[in-house]
């Protein structure tokens, strides 16, 4: 049973801003915190030769003993786990309730802005899993800071997913914060551009009404069960991409789903949508799977 919040850890200033998100989501939920170094990469292998043998390599051992004593209340284990880093971590998610790793650090997490292992582990977790650059900073970070923005949510109102929707509210309700659902407006800027100017506003503005109304429908049962969340529904006039990242400013958390592969020769697979937000996110990013 998910009984955990599971973290990815590998010593580097994102891999720690990762470990204090999920040290603070852990204590939030009641639930223990598992730290996770998957073992292999260079700095690894050099750190063994010189005699670390398979402890805890130093940083990492550091940032263990930080967070223990940073929140004592906290059930911590720190482990080692020899393999890839992204294969390891997909299968420790198997286990825990959330999965949070570093948008970037040593080893294996060097890469892509967000870094491979990232990407890789994000197609693949079994739960939700929340990835957070160090740049971001934390979603509430160690007592003494108390600034928390909204949370906000990619929804596809002519098919919202309840996944994706019930994570976003309750880690609203959680932190205290509102929540802002956004979607991209589909009506392209020349769809009607053979009518006459006047029709075409009218046309637009009437859409722009639907979609609009549309969004407010997907959210109505969230609201009534999540009525002390403050919920705002917007519709914006970009692709989806961008409009996530423009909402991500001042936020305490994005939301977005990822469907999992239904066939079973499909492979693990990140959208665009959720790639692109990765990368330019300026708040920590949770992908939530589902069917």
């Amino acid at each position: 049973m998910a009984h955990n919040v599971t973290v990815g850890i590998d010593g580097s200033a994102p891999s720690a801003a990762a470990a204090e998100w999920a040290a603070q989501e852990a204590r939030r939920r009641g639930l223990a915190l598992r730290m996770i170094h998957v073992a292999g990469t260079e700095a690894d292998a050099l750190e063994r030769d010189l005699g670390g043998g398979t402890a805890l390599p130093g940083r990492v051992a550091d940032l263990c003993d930080g967070i223990a004593a940073a929140l004592p209340d906290l059930d911590v284990t720190c482990e080692v786990q020899p393999g890839h880093p992204a294969y390891t971590l997909a299968a420790a998610s198997g286990r825990a309730e959330l999965l949070v790793l570093g948008s970037r650090g040593l080893g294996g997490f060097t890469g892509l802005l967000v870094g491979s292992v990232g990407l890789r582990t994000a197609a693949r977790s079994q739960c939700p899993v929340v990835l957070v650059r160090a740049a971001a900073g934390p979603a509430d970070r160690m007592p003494g800071d108390t600034r928390v923005g909204d949370v906000v949510v990619g929804v596809e109102s002519d098919q919202p997913c309840d996944a994706v929707l019930e994570f976003a509210f309750q880690q609203a309700a959680d932190r205290g914060t509102g929540l802002r659902a956004v979607e991209s407006r589909t009506t392209t800027h020349d769809a009607y551009a053979t009518r006459a100017p006047v029709e075409q506003a009218e046309i637009r503005e009437a859409m722009a009404a639907a979609e609009q109304l549309r969004l407010e429908d997907a959210l109505a049962r969230w609201r009534e069960k999540y009525p002390e969340v403050r919920a705002e529904a917007e519709v914006c006039p970009w692709g989806a991409g961008r409009a996530l990242v423009e909402a991500s400013h001042g936020a305490c958390l994005v939301v977005l789903g990822r469907r999992t592969a239904r066939h079973p020769l499909a492979g693990p697979h990140l959208g665009p949508v959720v790639q692109s937000v990765l990368h330019h996110a300026h708040a920590p990013v949770a992908v939530v799977p589902h069917g």
